[in-house]
Order: structure tokens, then sequence, then C-alpha cells
């Protein structure tokens, strides 16, 4: 399992994606869809609708040209009725996660690139391990790495790689991205999608790419403990770390006080559209450790089990 966790470049202990035990725990857990959709292909996935898997879901009457290999012989013994036996479909379960790498995810303590990569190994594992297919999706002003149809666990050096590898960067464009995205993943499933949405131009273009494919979207919206209760006092300029634009404020308690009830509403607006179209959204603050939100947070609201 150590190979599993190593980083492709020295970095500090305690920026390693998952720890051992953790993953030990998410092998016990699987991701659930509000809705079983089909796919191409058939997997491990069992559905709701009625194939000829080695599952028995239920019977109707036999009618002619069904076939005879489904008959119960042994209720036709009893009731002199024929009846088919009906089996539940298996089908795959394509499990996306798209993740904010621009560069105002790097900010914060703990980082919220950080928390972001942790969050997407720690759900890309629990569906290899149950043999899912999953995509991974970094993103900024559009999508800068993509991999498709990974599957098993044996991926998970790969899931790793391309998290660990991926730079925090550029500005955001969700809007673009998700546009990019959904011409990509044509195929239905979950969708978890993790970002701080401090994007100019705003989050409601983007969420209507992601709709329009009938996905099952869990909207993460990370923020720091900074960014909740900034630490600021006296005269300040500040740099925007993604287009650098600047402002000179002199820090306040009102000044402070509106920050915090924008910020707040701002946030509230996202649950808002995202509760409306039946997006599950939740907000993480960094200080809060990830294995929580996973293990607890996840589960209650129903995309982990």
């Amino acid at each position: 399992m150590a190979d599993v966790i190593a980083s492709t470049h020295p970095k500090k202990e305690d920026d390693s994606l998952l720890d051992p035990d953790f993953m030990t725990r998410l092998e016990q857990l699987e991701i659930v869809s509000r809705k079983i959709h089909a796919s191409r292909q058939k997997g491990e996935r069992r559905s709701r609708r009625k194939g000829e898997s080695a599952e028995f879901a239920d019977y109707r009457n036999y009618v002619r040209g069904d076939d005879l290999r489904h008959i119960d012989w042994n209720v036709y013994a009893r009731l002199d009725r024929l009846f088919l036996k009906l089996f539940l479909e298996e089908e795959d379960l394509n499990v996306s996660v798209l993740v904010d790498v621009s560069k105002s995810m790097d900010s914060g303590e703990p980082s919220k690139a950080l928390y972001a990569k942790r969050v997407a190994a720690a759900m890309a594992y629990i569906a290899l391990c149950n043999y899912d297919r999953v995509t991974l999706c970094a993103y900024h002003e559009n999508i800068v790495g993509f991999q498709q149809g990974l599957r098993g666990r044996r991926m998970m050096p790969q899931v790793v790689k391309f998290l660990d590898e991926i730079p925090i960067e550029g500005k955001s464009h969700f809007a673009v991205a998700a546009r990019q995205f959904a011409l990509r993943q044509t195929q239905k499933g979950v969708v978890l999608l993790l970002s701080d949405f401090m994007d100019k131009g705003g989050f409601e273009a983007g969420f209507r790419y992601l709709l329009g494919r009938q996905m099952d979207i869990y909207a993460l919206q990370i923020l720091s403990p900074q960014e909740v209760e900034p630490d600021l006092t006296g005269d300040l300029r500040l740099v925007d770390v993604e287009d650098e634009d600047v402002a000179e404020i002199t820090v306040s308690k009102l000044l402070l006080d509106k920050y915090k009830a924008n910020l707040q509403a701002y946030c509230e607006s996202i649950r808002q559209y995202c509760t409306q179209r039946g997006v599950s959204y939740y907000l993480a603050i960094t200080k809060h450790p990830f294995e929580t939100l996973v293990l607890n947070y996840l589960r209650q609201r129903g995309l982990v089990r």
C-alpha cells in the first residue's frame, strides 16, 4: 500500500494525499448514484433494470417468444402456470471528479488545493475498489488534466501521480471547463465538483453544462479559515492572485463585517442554485479534517455508504 500513496517528487510528510489506515477504511465504502444509470458496457454495478445477470429480481407471466431457459419449472409444477424469472441488470457506474486547480486554490492554511486533492483521491479510491469507472478532470481557465476510464485499485498510483503533478496556477473559468468536460464525458454518472468557486465569471453557466448531461452532481465548495474569518488590520494593498487586480483598502470592523456578509450571501446563492436543481451542495472549511468529510458528511448526503 505504500506504493499507492508515494509521491512522484519530494515533499513534506503532511502533503501525502491518503494515509494507509484511512485507505483501509475507504475500502469498506462504495459510491452510490441517486439514479442508477445505464452505460454502454456491462460491469459490476447492479441496476433496477431487468436483465440477465445471476441475481433474481422478480417474476412475470410467460408470453410466447420468451426464452424457455428462464421459465421457473418449479413454480409451473406447483401452479400449472408458466412464469418467467427476471434478473437484475449489471452495469457500470461512472464516477467523475472535477478539481479546480486555479491559483486561488493555492491559499489558506491548510491549503485548499491540497484539501481538494485529498478528497479527490479518497473518492477515486472508493470507486476503484468497487470497480467503478473513474474520470479525473483538473481545470482552471480550461481543462489542464484529464484521465478517463480508470478501473480497479491497481490504477490508484496513476490517480495519485495525476493529482500530485497537476500545478496550481492560472485563472478560474468554470464555464469553459465545464463545457469541455461535458463534451468529453458523454456517459451519465456521478460527478463530484471540488472548487472554491472564486470565479469572476460566476458559477451558473458551468453548472448548466453539467446539468444538461443529467448527471448526479455533488458540489463541494472549499474555503480556508482565513477566508471565512480574516485576521487583517490597517491599510492594505490587496492583489488578486489570479488576474493581479489591485485594491487598496483600510480594514475596519465595518469593512470586515461587510466582507463576511457578502461571502455568506455568495455561498448561500450557490447553495440555493444547487438545491433548486437537484445538486447536492456543501461548504467545507479546510480546518475540518477531510477524513470526517468523506466518512460522515458524504455518507449523510448519500454519495457513499
